[in-house]
């Protein structure tokens, strides 16, 4: 994500947390058809929330054990911690103020925890009223259902489901760490439609990329790839399974390629799992408010990845490795290409003569690494 991801964060959860205490305001007017308007006070007791939300959660042994933090908050209590310090520190809504009687006004703790539960479980505020008193790496596509979707819209954002959607393209690793996301297109078109006019490639492009260099099958290459579906185009930096594979090395190519490109999927499944405000339809009419609730589920998520990333059954890539590896903690950067560089580097990225040739080595490394595994 860019360096303005964490401004994103702060401004998306503002928006989000104001309209919640907004419609909870709204939700305690009296309205009455023969008086005008009027707010009625409520006495809700916001140190008592505070206190309860201390005492279940946060004190030296809570009501509830961290396993149950983790379930209900979807990160650990020491993420969290970190996630309120840093907000309260930088964004001033929500610091903790005095109102005109001199009673303090929501915390910062009892703000972002109705934040981080209406990114979790997609429901209004008023549910947490009790606590908060409130007033190799592999690329798809994912759609989120847009229901307050205008009307002069709806076409164009109108998918074969008769119903609107976003779409969300992402790269993800085997560690569900997202490290790609482009977010906002009509969900008419497919990932084809979606990869023209996607930046996937652009830090190639414009030489900010990180060089690469890998051997396979003895034939060394110097450009990364990408495991895909099949609708996606035969370039060199995409590889796709075989859809009718013959043979014993096509079928177990197929295998590894099938299941390894499932971690994109797994990381939308986890996303929506983990927020259910990106599960279930959105309710915004405003598109750039719903683009920053999933820039920021999918920041949240990167956050809780690398936070828990210790305890995941990691799987050692060096069995994949063939010959000399580059494999090093040490990043080398491009230098600063040229307009005719930059086209250069475009076909090459684009190029389908590569595409078979890496295939095949692929599919021949795999066999001499699994070829025997079934005996």
């Amino acid at each position: 994500m860019s360096s303005s991801s964490s401004d994103e964060v702060d401004e998306a959860i503002e928006e989000m947390v104001d309209q919640v205490v907004d419609n909870y305001i709204d939700s305690i007017v009296e309205v009455q058809a023969n008086k005008p308007k009027r707010r009625v006070y409520i006495d809700r007791d916001r140190e008592q929330g505070y206190n309860q939300l201390w005492n279940d959660y946060f004190k030296e042994n809570p009501t509830y054990p961290p396993e149950m933090f983790r379930r209900r908050f979807r990160m650990n209590k020491p993420l969290f911690l970190r996630i309120v310090e840093h907000i309260s520190k930088e964004v001033p809504y929500f610091q903790q103020r005095r109102n005109a009687h001199g009673r303090n006004r929501l915390s910062a703790l009892q703000k972002c925890t109705a934040a981080i539960h209406m990114l979790a479980y997609g429901q209004s505020g008023d549910t947490y009223d009790e606590y908060l008193r409130l007033g190799d790496s592999s690329i798809d596509c994912m759609h989120w259902e847009w229901k307050n979707c205008p009307m002069a819209w709806k076409g164009q954002f109108t998918r074969g489901s008769g119903k609107p959607a976003i779409v969300l393209e992402a790269v993800a690793s085997q560690d569900l760490w997202i490290w790609h996301a482009f977010f906002g297109l009509p969900g008419t078109l497919n990932d084809i439609n979606v990869l023209d006019r996607s930046p996937v490639f652009d830090d190639i492009l414009h030489g900010r990329a990180p060089k690469v260099k890998f051997k396979v099958n003895n034939h060394t290459y110097r450009m990364a790839y990408y495991l895909t579906g099949g609708i996606y185009p035969n370039w060199s930096t995409f590889i796709q399974s075989i859809p009718l594979p013959q043979g014993p090395k096509a079928e177990k190519f197929a295998e590894k390629q099938e299941s390894a490109r499932k971690d994109v999927e797994r990381a939308f499944g986890v996303l929506q799992s983990r927020f259910k405000i990106v599960k279930n339809p959105a309710l915004q009419w405003d598109k750039e408010k719903i683009g920053k609730i999933m820039r920021t589920c999918v920041i949240l998520h990167n956050m809780i990845v690398e936070n828990e990333r210790h305890g995941y059954a990691q799987i050692d890539t060096s069995e994949f490795e063939s010959g000399e590896s580059s494999r090093s903690s040490r990043v080398t950067r491009r230098e600063s290409i040229h307009v005719g560089d930059m086209l250069g580097m475009r076909r090459e990225v684009r190029d389908p003569e590569k595409h078979a040739p890496l295939k095949a080595n692929l599919m021949e490394n795999i066999w001499q690494k699994f070829g025997d595994e079934n005996e």
